[in-house]
């Protein structure tokens, strides 16, 4: 846990002083990157004397096997230390899901996972989801090609904020 929070400790400094990814991939390359190998270290002498099939055996397997893709976020400053915001964004997803046991053909899960994905990018671009749905419903059938259709993905969307 002391290694975990030092690196939380280091984002939350880059966080309060409003680093550019830049300053944030030069941090982590400075503080995070020893921390993490010493973490390696300590991990990998205890991998041994540690019971495979407890908690803390598993957890020390799954960070092992998993290794790369733990630390890749200190080789880019734009990649988050964790996918909390992405936990949190399908959160209500996950709780209302006996909401949406229509969905029980594919092409009806489907169709709801690309409805869900539209208001959560709005709602991440600062757009008021039903706003965002009005103009794309509106403007969705004069869409004749590619570029037509990137222009009303959300993030290129300008003309509503969220309330």
């Amino acid at each position: 846990m002391d290694f975990i929070g030092q690196l939380y400790q280091i984002e939350k400094e880059a966080r309060e002083k409003e680093f550019s990814d830049m300053e944030k991939f030069t941090i982590r390359q400075e503080k995070s990157k020893p921390i993490l190998e010493a973490f390696h270290i300590w991990i990998k002498n205890i991998e041994n004397k540690t019971p495979p099939k407890g908690l803390l055996g598993k957890a020390i397997l799954y960070a092992l096997n998993r290794w790369e893709q733990l630390i890749l976020y200190i080789d880019h400053g734009f990649i988050p230390i964790d996918n909390n915001l992405a936990e949190n964004t399908i959160r209500p997803f996950v709780i209302g899901r006996k909401n949406w046991l229509f969905c029980d053909t594919v092409p009806g899960a489907i169709a709801n996972a690309r409805l869900y994905s539209l208001i959560e990018t709005a709602k991440a671009n600062q757009l008021n989801p039903n706003e965002y749905l009005k103009i794309l419903f509106e403007q969705l059938p004069y869409a004749e090609n590619d570029d037509q259709l990137t222009q009303l993905l959300p993030h290129n969307i300008k003309d509503t904020t969220l309330n």
